[in-house]
């Protein structure tokens, strides 16, 4: 049986950092990426994927809801086509910077 250590990454944005994702990478076999709505920004995607390109860690996506003063956990009124649309353009980007680093998205966190 193989067991996955995941944790959430990339949750920083501009010049508020929360903790030093970096450090956790050779502990964890998976992690999920902020894509820049609920956290996250591009630089520290970028900054994130190219970190666990280096340590072999899994490259997750972590959607969410288009809120960073609230961290995606307010309510927001979207319809079924607006969250499949804002769900497939942070999948996307996310996508996008694995790539430049020669890897592929693992999974999508629900």
């Amino acid at each position: 049986m193989r067991v996955d250590v995941n944790t959430d990454t990339g949750e920083a944005f501009g010049r508020w950092k929360i903790c030093d994702d970096e450090s956790l990478l050779p502990y964890i076999s998976s992690a999920n990426v902020a894509c820049g709505a609920h956290a996250g920004d591009p630089l520290v995607m970028e900054s994130i994927t190219a970190a666990c390109a280096r340590h072999g860690v899994g490259i997750g996506a972590h959607p969410g809801f288009p809120d960073l003063q609230g961290f995606g956990r307010r309510e927001m009124r979207m319809s079924p086509g607006e969250i499949e649309a804002f769900i497939m353009y942070q999948v996307g980007a996310l996508r996008v910077f694995a790539e430049h680093y020669g890897k592929t998205l693992t999974h999508v966190k629900p």
